[in-house]
């Protein structure tokens, strides 16, 4: 969640190009066109045919272009998918207060359920970027903090958040069997290295060409630590036995699996409580993910 008061709501084509004249003169020719969907953290404009744009949309998102800029291009050759390439780094200027980036085009499509062709290769696809991320020497990473909202740290962060969401939606849900999946959560703890995690793995984050995955974007909230929050996909996309594939793929232990669990559900909560700062269109999308997770800790727990 993020500090709404810093958002800049005016982050248009027209900001781009005087940008890219005033600072990259040598690319102030091409055309520059807004993505569809644009983001929320940031806004991502097409620039020519071979370059993004992306521009924090808040001051919390604007830590994350330097760590983006120093550290993607050293975990990129240990991965076995492309990952946003940076060409570079503008400063604020123009009225836009923040650093910002010029990347690689990534060719493919957000990982919508029409788009995937097999969900269960997909998951497995997956489970295998995740595994090598998690081997990249984690020397000198970004740890947990406030540039990535504190992923790879332990869930007990937002504690007080998940329990007023939990106090705001008595009646709604099983609120006695989500405590018992955030109370499993808390106890379970990271005792491991810290490892390299992405740490918002989600359809929009991830591109599909012919079906299959194809790339790897938005490392905004990577780090090392803990590297259950890369799970949440296991019940935001996946089901039957693209969830088991991805499980069993992804091959961590029950205690990961909890604080997994734990780090979506409370991601559903505060959605679908309609907290500060939530989605209110993303309300019945969180509902679901929330009966997923408990019917998961069920079975699993």
């Amino acid at each position: 969640m993020s500090d709404q008061s810093t958002i800049v709501s005016t982050i248009d084509a027209a900001l781009v190009r005087r940008l890219i004249a005033a600072q990259f003169p040598q690319w102030a020719g091409l055309d520059v066109r807004p993505l569809m969907p644009g983001g929320w953290d940031n806004r991502t404009f097409h620039l020519g045919r071979d370059m993004t744009v992306r521009l924090p949309s808040a001051a919390s998102y604007a830590l994350q272009v330097e760590k983006e800029q120093f550290w993607l291009p050293r975990l990129a050759p240990h991965l076995p998918l492309p990952i946003p390439a940076p060409l570079a780094k503008g400063v604020p200027g123009e009225g836009y207060p923040w650093p910002w980036s010029v990347y690689r085009w990534l060719p493919g499509e957000a990982a919508t359920d029409g788009r995937i062709g097999d969900l269960t290769v997909f998951a497995q696809d997956l489970a295998r970027f995740l595994v090598a991320l998690r081997q990249v020497d984690a020397s000198g990473g970004p740890l947990p903090g406030a540039h990535n909202f504190f992923r790879g740290g332990a869930p007990a962060h937002y504690d007080a958040e998940t329990r007023r969401a939990l106090a705001a939606l008595q009646g709604r849900i099983d609120t006695d069997a989500a405590r018992d999946v955030w109370e499993a959560a808390l106890s379970a703890r990271w005792t491991d290295a810290p490892v390299w995690f992405h740490g918002d793995i989600n359809w929009g984050n991830l591109l599909v060409e012919d079906g299959r995955l194809s790339a790897v974007i938005d490392f905004g909230t990577s780090g090392i630590g803990d590297p259950a929050c890369d799970l949440a996909i296991a019940w935001t996309l996946f089901h039957g036995t693209s969830r088991e594939a991805f499980r069993a793929g992804v091959a961590l232990d029950a205690g990961t699996w909890a604080r997994g669990r734990g780090w979506t559900l409370w991601k559903a909560l505060i959605v679908y409580a309609g907290l500060p700062g939530t989605n209110s269109a993303e309300a019945e999308k969180s509902r679901r993910v929330i009966e997923e997770v408990l019917a998961d800790h069920r079975e699993f727990g």
